[in-house]
Formats: C-alpha cells, structure tokens, sequence
C-alpha cells in the first residue's frame, strides 16, 4: 500500500521492520506534508474486500476456520421444518449446485468446534446465491443472504469451555435470490431453468475487534468524502484514519487498541445544539409478491424477522419498524415461536407495528371501501396481536396516493404517514419532505418523506449527509426520518448498520443520529409543526402510468370482487334484519376480503408482478366468485322466506336508488328474454312473468335504422348513435338539446333489435395479423347512455391498446371519478405538473363539462384514462414483456359507454348511471314462493349522498348491529333524510373503525334519521336492529 510522502529523515514503516512499536507511534505523530488523495486511497485500500486482503486490516476478520459436514436433499415444495427434517439427506459439498428456480434445497449442517477456540467468538460462514434461513433447535434463527449482507450466523459470542462442541444446524436454502431470479435483469421475467450454488460453509473464528476498526476507519473515510476536501472536519477525519493505518499492524492485535482510541476519540467531539436530528428507525420492506410468488414471502418474513430478533436482543436501543398484518398472519401460522418472540419485544417497545392495513396496498385503484377494510382489517389485526393499533400510515413504495386518504386514515384513527415514493418522480421535485397533507375533504393529516429517499438505508455517512443536505424543509423543521435495512425482497437491517449509527449519534460535523421509533420522529415533528406548508389534494407519483391498465384481467377481478363482496353484504344485512333464522357470514366474508385485500397489494393488481403471481391472484378471484355467489343466493332465500307469491325470480337492486332499467332473464330452455322492470332502492321487486303484462314503455322506444350506405342509426329518443358500415362511430346526439358531442372514433356490421327495449349492431375489427376485437353498441329503452360491449383477442408486443373519443366541448379541467369523490385534472399541458399527469388514474367514469353540457365516459373494469384537449381516452390493455412475459395476453371482455348530458354531470346523474353500470341488477332464483310485492329497505332523500355500504358490525357483541357508510358525492353541503323500513332500535355515528361516537347518537324520526354532509364526506353509522318475529 503506498503512504503518502514524508519530509526528508522521516522513516516510512517499510523501512522499520518489526521492532519496536513505540517508534510507529512516534512517527504517526511528526508532521507530514499530506496529500488528500493519495491518503484517502490508502485507507480505502486498508479496509479493502477486493485489494491486498493478504495483508490488510479487512483480511483479518476471520482467523482460523475448519469444515463442516454437509448432507442435503432437493424439493418442489416449501415443506415445514418438522417435515423437512424427516426427508432422506444425501453427503453434499460446498459447490454443489442444486436448483431449479422455486424449489429448495434443505441442508443438514454437522460441525465441531475446535477445543483451542474457547474464548472466541464462533461463526458459521455461510455463502449461496440463494436465500437462506438457519434453524436451530427446532426454530428459525436467523436468514442468510449474500445479496442481504448476511453471510454468518453467530454460533457463540463467547466460546465457554462448558458449551456443547458438536451441533447439527439445519438450512433452508430457497432457490432464489432476494430479488427473485430474473432472467438477465431483476425485473425481467424469472429464469425457470437457473440452478444456484453452494460456495461457502464452514466454521471460523471472528475477530470482533477487526470489525469495529473496519467499521471506525469505513465511516472516517465517509466523513472525509462527505464533507470534501473545502472542510476543516474532513481532514481531521482523513487525518485520524491515517493515523490509525499508521498505528494499526494487521498482524499484530496488540496495536488495535490504540488505533481504536483515535477513533473513539474522533467520533466522541460532539457538536453543538443545533444539529439536526436524524431518526434511525429499524426496517425491512417486504414485498407481499412482486418478482417471488405470495408463499415464498412467507419465508422471506421468517428470514427477515428473526434476524430482526437476533438483533434486538443484542441491542437494547434498537427499534424495529413492521409493517403489513396479513405477513404477520402468516408467520403467525407458520412460525408462531418467532410470532411469539415479536410479541415479546412488541411488550418491550422494540418490535413497533406500523402502516394499521392487512398489506401495503396501491393507493390508487381500491375502492374507498376497500381502503377502509384495509385499515379495518389491520387495526383489528394489530390490536388482537399486539395490544393496539398503529397509530401511523405507512405506505413507502406505491404508485401514488388518493387524495381520500387523509380522510380514510383520520376515520381509521391516525393522522401520521410516512412515505418516500414521491421521490422517484420522473419530471417534477416534490417541493416538501415533511407537510400537512389536506385531503378531498379538508380532513388534514402530518406526512414525512425520510429526505434520504430511501427506505433501505444503511447507515453511510453519505445517507446521513444527504438526509440533512436533500431536506427541502430546512428552517421549517429540525428532525427527520432514516429507514435502515435492506428491503423489497427483505433481508433487513444488520449489526454492521447499527454500529455505524451508534459511532453517528453525536458527532462533529454530522447531523445527531438517535436510534428511534416512528412516535418518536413524529412526536418531534409535530412540536415544530408551526411553519410546515400544506399540500392539497392528491399526491400523483410521476412514474409507473402504465400499472394502471397492465394485467387487465387482475383490474376486472378486483372491480368485479368489490361488487361481489358489496352485494353479499347488502343482502346479508337485509336477511338478518328480516329472518331470525339467518346467520350473517361473518367468517365466511373475513375470509374473502382478506383475499381482495391480499390481491390489493400495491404490486399485484397493478400488474407489476411475475406470472406466478398474477396466477395466483386469479385464483383468488376466483375463489371470492365462487364462494360469494351461493352467499349472495342464501342471503336472498332468507329474505324472501315467508313472503306470499308465486315461485320464480327475484329482481334485487343493492343500489340506494330506484332503477327502471332493460334486464335479460332466464328461460327454462337456457335462453334469455328481455324484460322492463322497476325495483327500488336497495330492495327487490317479483320478477315479470311470461303471462304477466308488460307494462308500457315509459319513453320512446329503440330504433334501429339501416341506411342505404350501409350505416345504422340506433335512437332511444334520448341519444342517437350513428355508425358507418366499419362500425365507426360517427355521430353521437343528446337528443333534447341537439348537441353532437362527439366528432368521430372499424369490419361486417350487423343489426338487431328486441321488442323495442334494446337495439344493438355488431362489429369485427382486425387490429393486427395478430390480434382482433368485436363489439356490441348497445342502446336500452330509457338509458341514458350507449354501451361498447367489447371482446379482444390480443397478441402484441410492446402495444398499447386505446379507445378515443374527440369532442365537441371545451373545457380546462376534466373531472374523474375516485374513491368517494371525484377531482379534476387539467386538459392541458401549460406546466411539467401538468404535462407530466398525461396518463392518470380513475375509477367508474371520467366527464368533460362546459357550463351546460357534457361527455361522460364510463367503464366496468378500467382505471387508466386521460383527457387530452377535447379526447377522452380510455386505456383498454397493455403488452409488456417483463417482469411477465404473458401479461395481457389472450381473450379479455369489458364494457365501456358514452353518456352525453345536459348540465353539469352531477345534475344529468352520471355518478349514478356509472354505478348502475358496475352494478347489474340481481336475478337471484327464490327457492320457494317469491315474494309478489317490491320491498325497499333504505333510501336517500339527496341524489348527492350515496350509500355505499351495509354490513354487519365486527365487534361479536353487536351481532344485530349494523354498519351503514355513505359519502356526500357531488361535492357540496347538503342535509339529507336516510329512510329506512328496518326495525331500528337505536342509531349512532361511529368511526371507520367502527367504534362509537360517544356524542353522535341520532333520533330517529318516522323512520328517518337526518344526517348532515359537507363536500365529499363519509359517514358512518351504527344502527342496532330489534329482533325479527320468529
């Protein structure tokens, strides 16, 4: 290694030989003439993993070693430890390869420590490129992982002479790294063929007194660089360093102490009052599936965690921050020692629950129910396991976040969040890392970025210094957040991490480092919250547009399970009111949400993840259709059960409004037929019969005309809908006021008309050599819009597949549709703010308005969309290629439609069209006489609020009680009147969370309770019933 130059008669330490150690530290002490660079690199290469570690300080970090002996077997499954260990073991060696991608390879480990170690500290080296996790009488102890910085396991800190010298380890090796195991790439589609490999394993000596020295000079060298060669404080850290090469032989452990004691003496010179204050806050992202199927995140918890343990019980101080109930739940099941240790250390303050949801879930494609379950579950979840809820929103790595959240998250008992994401932002710098977030109701709640954006830090001096520099709220606040441990694919936070924090805590130069828990930070940010800045509305993450249309079929298996899940609980409500025969489903309905839920993580129904994932998220879908359906038939029996009338359907509306609408019923023979019907607000209406008489028609019925070049025209006397012969759409009229919205959207087109009630005409488009789409435009008697029913066999590569509609309006702003709201977002591209939002989120329709006339486009399953000038786009699908190759491919079914209006959309009654368009009336069959009258259970007097949700309370006391949620959906102040024909005998506001508002109980007058809504409010209520008559 070379030294820097020395003055004239000074004597380099090649030159001393091994005499006498007095002489180095004499010369340490003489004046140099030290060049930054050249003594820079010589420390650097000190402590180097990759140059001169025969003879350097990072070279002695292990002494001696001796082998183990290995036996191993190789499986598909992910098979628990009891049974594992029960399997034929074959002689291994390290080497060996195992594989492939997915399976596991369980090795027995046996070893004998040496008598000559007594007093040392002892390590099993482990080294693989897959993820493993070591077990140790019986229980996971902690993970290893190459990629994670995790290569040994600490057998014994100190070696007695009474300890046990054999002992046989087992190790679950997952062939998979910790970011799965792309092929080529980390996001590129898995390599189902890649094989793994053994490459260390043995039992060595470790030097702990090496690592504290590596530790001291790696963060002097940070000081030194951090603050660059302009800083008083950077040389001395350079100089301290260099001292201590000086100082320190490798060879010679007698000399570590005194190099130790420049460190300790360097880091010890505090500096003063003012410095900011960073909090060092344990933490291990743990993705519930992204480029790893759902089970092996599992393991990874199980990894992760008990290393988090094993770090908690060595070091009293640290904090760990964990996130997302359903991981707890699975370790919970499938390791429930580790289950019990968090407990522990949970009682102990170390082990600190945050986030309150069932998973990191995305922020923008969840129904605002479905956001509410997410805390509902996870609250619940967290104070039945832990003793009480988190008291912050924790969601650090989704694609944006609704401007309902603060809202939500204040319903739910927090007003705490923590997120970093924004910082990925492709154009725009987010102005603020810590602010008040005013939501779309004015609900305000305290957020902070970490101003390292990060939340895998681990503990540089460059992370603490660019923590303090990257805060863009300096002056504001004097505390920050700093997330350490290797994350997404977990692994974690290690011991080295934490002796690089506790050297920061208070020296000169940095910012004051304090190992800290998440109420500690916000405590200290709320006591200088006086002169944050506020931020309103939505927090729009500028990357990632495209998570909202991949996987098309993940977006209509959670838009279909919402519904799903909705109308199960409707009626199950409706039942328990009227039969006290029923049971309501509770578990049966826990266990179905809680799948939805999974399915909302943030990488999985946005389609960001591998096939293995998307598959199984399908067939979760899957499992909420085919157990929900006989939930929502037994719920409907119930309710009919004593009801005079003859035998037949029953026509179910879960919506709060009445709905005359064009419904397909079934023959016996298998067919359909067509028929008007009426149902109120939330009830249910006997359904027409053959014989019965139809009644007239209350408007003018459909048209279809077929001109002589080949087009159609479809007229309802609402709107007409004209196509030319390719199935274009070339006219679209609102015929009371004669506007034409739309300029123009292709072939054999054919026509059909039934009864007046429906007209419709087909066409085929061939959109490549690859690919095709057919569709349907559908017309109803009385509907207010025009449909698409659309079906694409899709084939491409690279491609992404549209549906725009230019029109005839004018406006800047463009309103879309999201969780109990809506918002609007500019049409033009003016600032980066708004060029940068040219593909945006929404949920059941999007509208273009002018002061008296509008479009409305609405979807059944779609979340991308965008308005450009006077285009209203929807985005239909995608064709990536990785991290799943196959995403979008093959047959896909939706519906989207065209509402022209007069007034604005609140007025013309878009919002409700768009739920009766995501909301079918039911046909349920009545297994007895169904009833002959319509029954109405609840309404609302002000088309502005919507009662979005009846359920059973959770609490097991209130077993007769119910849950009721509305939200004002216009955005104004409105008083309503909430009819009701149950028997109520007690009514209440209460939280998200359900729990009661000790001032909220409300009188119920004539059956009615009067409630007041300011713009975009949810309320909740609790409503306990009388019992039903036997």
């Amino acid at each position: 290694m070379p030294e820097p130059l020395v003055p004239s008669g000074a004597t380099s330490r090649q030159h001393q030989g091994s005499s006498g150690e007095g002489r180095r530290i004499a010369m340490a002490a003489a004046p140099f003439l030290k060049h930054w660079r050249t003594t820079f690199e010589r420390v650097e290469k000190f402590v180097s993993p990759i140059y001169f570690t025969d003879c350097n300080l990072r070279g002695r970090l292990f002494g001696d070693s001796c082998s183990v002996t290995l036996s191993s077997f190789l499986t598909p499954e992910r098979l628990p430890y009891e049974k594992a260990v029960q399997q034929n073991f074959s002689p291994a060696q390290v080497g060996d390869s195992f594989g492939p991608t997915w399976w596991t390879c369980w090795f027995r480990v046996e070893l004998v420590i040496p008598e000559v170690w007594v007093g040392q500290e002892v390590h099993l080296c482990w080294e693989s490129d897959g993820e493993s996790l070591v077990w140790r009488d019986g229980e996971p102890v902690q993970g290893l992982t190459k990629e994670g910085e995790k290569t040994s396991y600490v057998l014994s800190e100190r070696l007695r002479a009474s300890d046990p010298r054999s002992l046989t380890l087992y190790v679950e090796v997952a062939c998979n790294g910790l970011l799965g195991a792309g092929k080529g790439s980390m996001i590129a589609a898995p390599d189902p063929e890649k094989m793994f490999q053994l490459s260390q394993a043995k039992l060595a000596v470790f030097h702990r007194d090496v690592h504290s020295l590596l530790v001291d000079l790696e963060l002097l060298l940070g000081v030194a660089k951090g603050l660059g060669e302009d800083s008083q404080r950077s040389f001395q850290a350079l100089h301290t360093a260099n001292q201590m090469v000086n100082i320190c032989d490798p060879a010679q452990p007698e000399t570590y102490p005194a190099a130790k004691a420049l460190a300790s003496k360097f880091f010890g010179q505090h500096g003063g009052e003012s410095q900011h204050t960073i909090h060092a806050m344990g933490h291990c992202h743990i993705d519930t599936a992204w480029l790893w199927p759902f089970k092996e995140t599992v393991r990874k918890c199980a990894r992760s965690w008990s290393t988090a343990v094993t770090l908690m019980e060595q070091n009293t101080d640290f904090i760990f921050a964990c996130s997302q109930a359903q991981q707890l739940e699975w370790v919970k099941s499938q390791y429930p020692g580790l289950h019990a240790r968090l407990q522990e250390f949970a009682c102990r303050g170390q082990f600190v629950p945050v986030g309150g949801t069932w998973v990191e879930m995305d922020g923008n494609l969840p129904s605002g129910e479905a956001m509410v379950r997410q805390f509902l579950q996870g609250q619940n979840f967290f104070l039945q396991e832990f003793g009480k809820m988190c008291s912050e929103f924790w969601l650090p790595d989704t694609f944006g976040y609704s401007a309902q959240l603060p809202q939500i998250m204040q319903g739910c008992g927090i007003k705490r969040f923590l997120t970093q994401k924004l910082s990925w932002n492709l154009v725009n710098s987010f102005p603020h890392h810590t602010f008040f977030w005013e939501g779309l109701d004015g609900s305000r709640v305290l957020v902070h970025f970490p101003p390292g954006d990060s939340y895998g830090m681990q503990g540089s001096v460059e992370e603490v210094l660019k923590t303090v520099t990257n805060n863009r709220d300096k002056g504001r606040t004097n505390h920050s957040g700093f997330l350490f441990g290797f994350g997404d694919g977990g692994g974690g936070p290690t011991q080295t991490m934490l002796d690089r924090l506790k050297r920061l805590s208070n020296t000169d130069g940095l910012p004051r480092v304090q190992l800290s828990s998440p109420g500690q930070l916000f405590t200290a940010l709320e006591r200088d919250s006086g002169q944050l800045c506020t931020w309103v509305g939505e927090l729009f993450l500028e990357l990632h547009n495209g998570t909202y249309t991949t996987h098309a079929q993940l977006k209509k298996g959670n838009r279909e399970c919402e519904q799903i899940l909705h109308d199960v609980e409707v009626l199950s409500s409706l039942a328990l009111a009227r039969s006290a025969q029923f049971l309501y489903p509770a578990a049966q309905l826990q266990h179905l949400w809680r799948l939805l839920l999974l399915n909302q993580f943030h990488d999985v129904v946005t389609g960001s993840c591998i096939q293995l994932v998307a598959e199984d998220a399908m067939n979760y879908y899957e499992d909420i259709r085919s157990h929900g359906n006989p939930l929502l038939s037994a719920a409907a029996a119930a309710l009919c059960a004593g009801e005079p009338g003859p035998k037949g359907l029953l026509i179910i509306n879960t919506l709060p409004w009445k709905r005359t609408e064009v419904l397909a019923l079934p023959k016996p023979c298998g067919a359909h037929s067509l028929a008007l019907v009426t149902v109120p607000s939330i009830g249910y209406a006997p359904a027409p019969t053959p014989t019965s008489l139809q009644p007239l028609l209350p408007q003018q019925p459909v048209f279809v005309m077929q001109e002589t070049d080949g087009s159609v025209t479809l007229d309802n006397g609402i709107i007409r809908v004209r196509l030319d012969p390719t199935g274009c759409l070339t006219s679209l009229v609102l015929v009371a006021s004669g506007r034409k919205p739309v300029l123009g959207q292709a072939g054999t087109l054919a026509v059909g008309t039934e009864g007046g009630l429906r007209g419709s005409a087909w066409f085929l488009l061939q959109i490549s050599p690859n690919s095709r789409l057919s569709q349907e435009v559908v017309l109803d008697v009385g509907c207010p819009y025009v449909r698409f029913h659309t079906e694409v066999h899709w084939h491409e590569a690279h491609k992404f597949l549209k549906v725009e509609f230019p029109a005839r309006i004018r406006s800047p702003q463009a309103t879309y549709e999201i969780q109990f709201g809506h918002l609007q977002r500019p049409t033009h591209n003016n600032t980066s703010w708004d060029w940068a939002r040219y593909e945006v989120w929404a949920h059941r329709w999007i509208d273009l308005s002018e002061c008296d006339f509008g479009l409305a486009l609405l979807n059944n399953c779609k979340y991308g969309a965008s308005v450009r000038g006077n285009v209203l786009s929807l985005s239909l699908l995608r064709a990536p290629k990785a991290p799943d190759a196959t995403a979008d491919m093959g047959r896909h079914e939706f519906t989207y439609a065209l509402m022209p209006h007069k007034g604005s959309f609140q007025e013309a009654g878009v919002i409700h069209a768009a739920y009766n368009l995501n909301f079918p009336l039911l046909a349920l069959p009545a297994p007895g006489p169904a009833p002959d009258t319509t029954w109405s259970a609840f309404s609302v007097s002000s088309p502005a609020v919507v009662l979005e949700t009846i359920k059973q309370a959770e609490r097991c006391h209130q077993h007769r009680t119910l849950v009721l949620r509305l939200y004002e959906a216009h955005g104004s102040h409105v008083d309503c009147w909430l009819h009701t024909s149950l028997p109520v005998q007690e009514a209440t506001l209460c939280d998200l969370l359900e729990q009661r508002d000790p001032t909220g109980h409300l009188s119920l007058q004539d059956n009615r309770l009067k409630l007041t809504f300011s713009p975009f409010q949810v309320r909740s209520l609790l409503l306990v019933l009388q019992s039903p008559p036997n």
